[in-house]
């Protein structure tokens, strides 16, 4: 007697079609899941979820995502909530091994759907325990300007729109 070996699948003997038929559907509904970017935003937490999930795009404040960027000086304008460090701004992954997409502006105010990169004035902290940087350039490199938990910054010091990635440390 066989064995049918499907990851996600119980090992179940060939004994019929209708048991075979079963067994290689759910493993195939299993690689699909797997292998879907959707599904992967949901379960590993990176730059996919920062560009795709809703949580980016809601009120400041009611996001779980604590570090909120702006377009404009004192909090002001389109804004994006992100959750996650940010190596580059303009380069993020997208889900799709190889491909990137730049990380806008939401789509509310001055600014909206605007790439996020050199294009923000001040941001926001709004997390209990971490530190939040904002730097010159990609790959968390040259000057920063940090605010520290609930600390806010009407206007960024050192990079004034000419900023590019972002960590929490």
């Amino acid at each position: 007697m066989a064995l049918c070996i499907n990851p996600g699948v119980i090992p179940v003997p060939f004994t019929g079609g209708k048991v075979r038929k079963i067994a290689v559907l759910t493993g195939l509904a299993t690689a699909l899941l797997v292998s879907s970017p959707a599904t992967a935003a949901t379960t590993v937490h990176d730059d996919t979820d920062n560009l795709y999930s809703a949580e980016a795009c809601k009120i400041p404040g009611k996001s779980k995502f604590d570090f909120h960027i702006y377009y404009n000086s004192a909090q002001s304008g389109a804004w994006r909530n992100i959750g996650y460090s940010v190596y580059n701004f303009a380069d993020v992954p997208d889900g799709v091994v190889g491909a990137t997409s730049p990380l806008p502006f939401c789509t509310s105010g001055a600014g909206a759907g605007q790439g996020i990169k050199n294009n923000a004035a001040s941001g926001e902290n709004s997390h209990y325990k971490y530190m939040a940087r904002v730097y010159f350039n990609s790959g968390f490199k040259g000057a920063q300007d940090a605010m520290a938990p609930y600390q806010h910054i009407d206007q960024f010091v050192h990079v004034f729109n000419q900023n590019a990635s972002f960590q929490w440390t």
